[in-house]
């Protein structure tokens, strides 16, 4: 069974984990409806996409197809954190359900077909491979850079993540 794919995306999984944990860890509590515009997300939803976005993995590893408004179906409801703690610890179990899936499968399997559908009407369908690419760890680095946004408009602490911040501005201060 050929591991070098999956190999890759697990090690992108864990640097990007370490990461993304260091910003999670700095949301600041009693914030989940600021926004720094009306048509804005706000920060506590933000925040908890950023913490599930890893658990993508695993879905689109264990399931074929994801639906975002199943027909006569209620639309799925995002959970809320009310504390650092719960918010890192739905993060780390998302982290970890991805990690057993990445492990858990093939390159092989990441080549077949994966679906994104709304209404039952398919809008995305590609392999799993550019599901995680794109889909996936694109869009964890893109919402978590919304959330730094958000940290630096409320006072708090930017870490580094690629490089340095004005809060850290030695490269991989900790």
């Amino acid at each position: 069974m050929s591991r070098l794919l999956t190999d890759l995306f697990l090690a992108e999984l864990d640097e990007e984990a370490r990461i993304t944990r260091r910003v999670l860890e700095r949301v600041p509590e009693g914030r989940n409806d600021w926004k720094p515009h009306p048509r804005s997300m706000p920060l506590g939803y933000l925040a908890v996409l950023v913490a599930m976005l890893p658990g993508w993995v695993a879905l689109t590893l264990n399931q074929d197809e994801l639906d975002l408004a199943p027909v006569n179906a209620p639309k799925p409801i995002q959970k809320q954190a009310d504390s650092n703690a719960e918010l890192l610890a739905m993060f780390d179990d998302a982290v970890a359900r991805s990690r057993a899936a990445l492990q858990a499968t093939s390159d092989a399997h990441l080549h077949t077909s994966w679906r994104l559908l709304v209404g039952g009407h398919v809008v995305l369908e590609q392999s799993r491979l550019l599901v995680l690419r794109h889909s996936t760890f694109n869009h964890l680095a893109h919402h978590r850079g919304q959330l730094t946004v958000y940290l630096r408009l409320n006072d708090a602490h930017v870490p580094s993540i690629y490089g340095p911040t004005a809060d850290e501005p030695q490269f991989g201060t900790a």
